[in-house]
């Protein structure tokens, strides 16, 4: 088991993964709100915790530390796993770029 001061001292804020992101995406997912799959929880995906010190990001949900995305590039292949994410979403200001969500976000019970 991790122990939780070295987590703490590796951990990113998910600003961090908008590079890396930006070769599958091209708007910047930093403003995008993700629903946790395991608690409901939405925020930006800025607002979560990234770990980028594994094969692949990492990116951990806010309220309950579950995973919501893994990333990886290896080559020519690209590799996203959303497994952890029940929704995604970006909105589009009338111009066509990427806004801030109007939404509220969800706060479980």
């Amino acid at each position: 088991m991790t122990d939780p001061d070295e987590a703490a001292d590796r951990r990113l804020d998910a600003n961090a993964a908008a590079g890396p992101l930006a070769e599958l995406f091209t708007v910047d997912l930093t403003v995008a709100v993700a629903t946790c799959a395991g608690c409901g929880n939405d925020a930006p995906l800025a607002a979560h915790l990234l770990y980028a010190d594994a094969p692949a990001l990492v990116v951990r949900c806010p309220n309950c530390a579950g995973v919501v995305l893994r990333y990886a590039s290896s080559g020519s292949t690209l590799r996203l796993d959303l497994t952890g994410a029940r929704l995604l979403t970006v909105t589009l200001a009338a111009d066509g770029s990427v806004g801030i969500s109007e939404r509220q976000p969800h706060r479980p019970p």
